[in-house]
């Protein structure tokens, strides 16, 4: 869709978004309208916008898309509840797709909690054009491989880890579990964020 490869992005760097059809949701209309006008403004093939994600939902099981980007606080269905369905029990392609958070408030156990819902990235709001592609960028550049292990299912969630400890068959002793806790620390800044859902080689 994108391309392939990790390279950092700079003002020489182009993609076409003109074959991708984006899932944008939010409970909110006024957010709504000024993400699908970022969105816009990339030039995509189609944007179909859903203010809940139970009306997503029902989209995700009948029609094909590119790339879902979610808010995560929403009534009755959250973004990250939306996002782990997508990945357990969405038919495909749409299982696969990229899908991204958007937060107002992301502190570590939130960000824990998109990782391991099976979530690309996350972005925190106010949104603007420039983090939004950037973001995009990450994602047509990414080569995680995508996991399906039953607990968890979605990218790649080991980071900048040297490899398995010492006697082990390709396991790390510090992997997360399945279930996260409430946020107990202050919000984490965009950096802070992209390096923790950033991926990075590891060694098996």
């Amino acid at each position: 869709m994108f391309g392939s490869g990790q390279h950092p992005m700079n003002s020489g760097t182009r993609f076409s978004l003109d074959k991708t059809s984006f899932l944008l949701v939010d409970d909110n209309p006024q957010a709504l309208d000024i993400l699908a006008q970022v969105v816009q403004g990339f030039g995509p093939k189609s944007i179909t916008r859903c203010d809940s994600a139970v009306e997503a939902k029902e989209l995700l099981g009948r029609q094909p898309f590119d790339i879902l980007i979610t808010d995560g606080q929403m009534p009755d269905m959250d973004g990250y509840e939306l996002i782990h369905w997508l990945r357990h029990e969405a038919g495909e392609p749409n299982r696969f797709i990229p899908a991204l958070i958007i937060s107002g408030h992301v502190r570590m156990g939130q960000l824990f909690k998109a990782r391991d819902c099976g979530a690309s990235f996350t972005i925190t709001k106010p949104i603007t054009p420039k983090v939004v592609l950037e973001r995009l960028f990450f994602i047509a550049r990414d080569q995680r491989m995508f996991i399906d292990c039953g607990a968890y299912i979605g990218p790649d969630r080991r980071f900048k880890r040297e490899g398995p400890p010492a006697g082990m068959e390709g396991r790390r002793s510090d992997d997360l579990g399945a279930e996260v806790g409430d946020a107990a620390a202050p919000n984490m800044s965009q950096e802070e964020i992209d390096a923790m859902m950033k991926p990075s080689k590891v060694n098996l």
